[in-house]
């Protein structure tokens, strides 16, 4: 489990960096094509949750149909956001990522207009939590020597 929290927070940073880059390209905060993306340190815990969160859902709802698990991944995904946001502002005075200035918040903790966004995330998640079950051991493995 450890193995995979830490691939998956990998991985969402990476991602979260690629899609910030390129929605500040769209919404013309970045004015020529350097593509500039950013993260935040506390994505990589938040990430790394889909290993004990979504992976038990994902084995419990997977007969289910595909815009149901879809819709389900994506309200599990903002309770998550929302409750990280929160508990940070709380904590730190401040949540690291606010889309008070988009026109679908949640008091500037979650975007409505993401859905399809994570949606999408969630059934690449399936996909990527099929094959990283098969392949976690011999990750382990390669690093055990």
């Amino acid at each position: 489990m450890l193995v995979r929290f830490i691939i998956y927070g990998l991985l969402g940073i990476c991602a979260e960096v690629a899609v910030s880059a390129i929605l500040h390209k769209y919404e013309g905060k970045e004015k020529n094509w350097s593509l500039r993306g950013q993260s935040y340190l506390w994505s990589f815990p938040l990430y790394g949750l889909v290993a004990p969160l979504f992976e038990p859902l994902h084995d419990a709802i997977r007969a289910w149909p595909f815009l149901l698990r879809g819709a389900i991944y994506v309200c599990c995904f903002w309770i998550v956001e929302y409750a990280a946001g929160w508990t940070l502002r709380r904590m730190l005075g401040a949540c690291p990522w606010s889309y008070a200035h988009c026109r679908y918040n949640l008091h500037g903790l979650i975007r409505w207009d993401f859905f399809p966004l994570w949606f999408g995330f969630g059934m690449l998640l399936e996909y990527l939590h099929d094959w990283l079950i098969i392949l976690t051991p011999s990750i382990i493995a390669a690093f055990s020597r």
